[in-house]
Formats: structure tokens, C-alpha cells, sequence
């Protein structure tokens, strides 16, 4: 299944895509959120359309999406894997994960602006897989972590490089400005991709390609990112990791380059579909 959620900020509505047609499912009564995912809301939502095949009301196309899951109770990010993206910044290629995270006020839809913070000087792109938790994990092994994957989405990890570089202490500072967390535009369960370790990454700025990558040079798969985070720290229903971005960052460029009011940027990833957003100043 391939999951949406639309309408205006803060009202949005549950919705599915179903032979590229977006279709209303919110008399099924339930947002996408942690208790929909822990009480098994992807099979019963799987029932409820096939019961209701035929009679659910489609969405127009130019309803606002929004993000495809709810806010999560958290979003994991993992720094710098990807080789070549370690290689262009100028750092050794971690020899664990490096984890940080994202504040979850960040989470907007997938065409929604994306708004140049006050103070800011170096607003940068990065085009990455996020894989949502359909379960809670503790102490999950590599070998059973993929039963814990609800659905995979794409993401951008907007960064503002002064704010999370030059500022002193964590990453999280140059990740979490609102607007910065662009998912979507749906949801997919995991039956809806041939390999998710051999995906096309791409991004573009102003038409120009900047990012052209493979899932397939993931540093650290999958299985493996969801154990060892569950090692650390219990992963609810719903949370989303972020797996990481190929090179093609403005950080990496020489010279470096940064978005600017107006500049467009588009962003997809096969089997996912595609995003684009606008920068636009803080008002």
C-alpha cells in the first residue's frame, strides 16, 4: 500500500494511492501515527479498502499533501553514510554509525516551502531514504529487523551547515528549523519495492542535478541501522530513521554552494516518487 495523508497543516486526513489514483480512507477513524501502527493499522487498513473497494472518494490533485505519517516521537538521522559524501566533506568514513537527531517539529509535507531560518547563512540540501517502524524494537537482531519496518519514504534533510557546523556542540541545530523536515509525498509499505538496497537517489537544484546516488552504497544497510539503534534506545511505532545522503551537497562543493530565496529544488527516489520545494524567508 502506499499511504497519504492531505489537507491544510494540522488538519490533515488519511489517504491511500491505489493505481496512482489518491483516494479518502478518514472514515476508517484513524491518523498514522504511533497507535496506528502498534495496533496493527496497516492490516486493518488493508481491510477496510478492500471492503470499501469501489466507494471510497478520490482526492483531488491539488490538495496540499502532508507528511504521509504523523509526528513521531522521534526522528533518528545517521551522519556520513555514504562513502563519497563522507569523502566530499572532508571526514573519515565512520567506523560506526554516527546517530543524531532531527527535532520532530521539523516535519512538514512534501511540497511544502522550505523556509531560510533567521540568522541563517548556508541552507543545504540532501536527498535521503527514511524508513518508518511499524512496531516497537528493543534489542532487534540484524536477522529479524526488517519485521520491524512499517514502510519506507522519501526525505529531505534540509541542514543549515553554519548553524550545525560552526555554532559549537550537536548536529541537531542546523537540522531542526521548521520546514526542514520535507517527507513524502507517500508512504510505502515494503511489498511496494523491488530492493531497497538498489534505489535512485536524485535531487536538483534550480533544473541542475546535484545529487545522483544508489542505496546501494549505504555504508550501513538497513538491518543493521535498526539493530544497533535498538541497542541504544527503544524504537516506537512510527519513528522514522533517516538513512543517510549520497554526495552532491552544497557543504561539498568547491566553492560551496547554498540555496537562496527562490531557488526550486526537486528530489525523488525510485519507487517513492518525487518532492519539490521552494525556499522561501522567513516572514
Amino acid at each position: 500500500m502506499k499511504l497519504i495523508r492531505f489537507g491544510e497543516p494540522g488538519q490533515e486526513k488519511a489517504g491511500v494511492i491505489l493505481n496512482n489514483i489518491k483516494y479518502d480512507v478518514s472514515a476508517f477513524g484513524e491518523d498514522y501515527n504511533e497507535q496506528f501502527f502498534q495496533r496493527n493499522g496497516l492490516e486493518r487498513l488493508k481491510a477496510f479498502v478492500q471492503q470499501h473497494e469501489g466507494k471510497l472518494p478520490q482526492v483531488a490533485d491539488d490538495v496540499r499533501l502532508g507528511s504521509p505519517i504523523a509526528r513521531p516521537s522521534k526522528i533518528v538521522c545517521i551522519g556520513l553514510n555514504y562513502a563519497d559524501h563522507a569523502k566530499e566533506t572532508g571526514a573519515a568514513i565512520p567506523q560506526e554509525p554516527i546517530v543524531f537527531f532531527k527535532a520532530t517539529s521539523a516535519l512538514c509535507g512534501p511540497n511544502d516551502d522550505v523556509i531560510i531560518p533567521r540568522n541563517s547563512e548556508k541552507l543545504d540540501w540532501e536527498v535521503e531514504l527514511a524508513v518508518v517502524i511499524g512496531k516497537k524494537a528493543t534489542y532487534v537482531s540484524e536477522e529479524e529487523a526488517l519485521e520491524y519496518v512499517a514502510g519506507y519514504a522519501l526525505h529531505n534533510d534540509y541542514s543549515e551547515r553554519a548553524f550545525q557546523l560552526e555554532r559549537g556542540g550537536q548536529w541537531v541545530k542546523g537540522k531542526s528549523n521548521d520546514t526542514f523536515a520535507p517527507v513524502g509525498p507517500f508512504l510505502a509499505t515494503p511489498d511496494e519495492l523491488k530492493d531497497v538496497d538498489n534505489l535512485r537517489l536524485w535531487l536538483t537544484v534550480n533544473g541542475k542535478t546535484m545529487q545522483d546516488g544508489t542505496t546501494a552504497n549505504l555504508i550501513f544497510k538497513i538491518p543493521f541501522l535498526i539493530s544497533y539503534l535498538s541497542q541504544f534506545m527503544t524504537l516506537l511505532p512510527g519513528d522514522m530513521i533517516t538513512t543517510g545522503t549520497p554526495a552532491g551537497v552544497g557543504l561539498g562543493m568547491h566553492p560551496q554552494v547554498y540555496l537562496k530565496e527562490g531557488d526550486v529544488v526537486e528530489l525523488g527516489i525510485d519507487g517513492l516518487g518525487s518532492s519539490k520545494q521552494t525556499v522561501s524567508a522567513y516572514a
